[in-house]
């Protein structure tokens, strides 16, 4: 049974570093995991060994033992290896880029599919999407494809929020996902406000946050999430 947390980012407000999600991660968890492998590649103005030691830090409370897959001399055995896999928050395009150079696209799937939680922030939930063209990011890097682990089948937009600024005349992110879906009608985003997250458990996908989410898709009225809500029937 598929087993994914999906945050939408790892601050929310003014809490410290996933410290607003650490009580749904120790729910999420199955008893008995303590071999986690995070993944940092998103980190790019940060080095992968500070990025490892704040998580590890933020989550000390869970008793896990979390590798970092950078300091591995074989990261598709890392993977094949743990208990639970984090993906963090960064830029889309380099974390994307590093998966497909390290060979670990389907490494992952392969395990999630087989049961491994998955448990993922900003970056690293719209990784879990069948592509990142709902990131939020700019492309730094140019992966091979933008195929992503397709690990959920619905596109998600991290950080999901409708706020402008006076006087700025750029697209609004509710019009830049519209362009999305101009182009890729048959799809839908999940569009994710920050301190919110999707919940999967086997065939079932809840959405959680005090924040209202929505399911948007072509020319159809956006459909609002609500906590509890089932987010593959919404």
């Amino acid at each position: 049974m598929k087993k994914l947390l999906l945050l939408s980012s790892s601050r929310y407000r003014d809490n410290a570093y996933l410290a607003q999600p650490l009580a749904m991660v120790r729910d999420f968890l199955p008893s008995g995991i303590r071999k986690a492998v995070f993944i940092p590649y998103a980190g790019v103005t940060i080095s992968h060994s500070v990025y490892h030691r704040m998580v590890a830090e933020a989550l000390q409370p869970l008793n896990l033992d979390i590798t970092n897959i950078t300091d591995m001399q074989d990261p598709i055995k890392a993977v094949q290896a743990a208990e639970l896999i984090l993906v963090g928050g960064g830029n889309t395009f380099q974390l994307l880029a590093s998966l497909y150079d390290q060979k670990l696209i389907d490494a992952i799937q392969n395990k999630v599919d087989a049961g491994t939680p998955y448990i993922g922030w900003s970056a690293g939930s719209n990784m879990a999407g069948p592509t990142i063209c709902t990131t939020n990011d700019m492309p730094i890097v140019c992966p091979p494809s933008f195929n992503a682990l397709n690990l959920v089948p619905y596109q998600i937009n991290p950080h999901f929020t409708d706020a402008t600024l006076p006087g700025h005349n750029g697209e609004s992110r509710s019009q830049r996902l519209a362009e999305y879906l101009t182009v890729a009608q048959d799809q839908r985003v999940i569009a994710l406000p920050e301190g919110c997250c999707i919940k999967v458990e086997g065939e079932q996908h809840t959405y959680h946050g005090d924040t209202d989410g929505k399911v948007l898709r072509y020319q159809v009225d956006a459909v609002t999430l609500k906590d509890g809500d089932d987010v593959l029937n919404a």
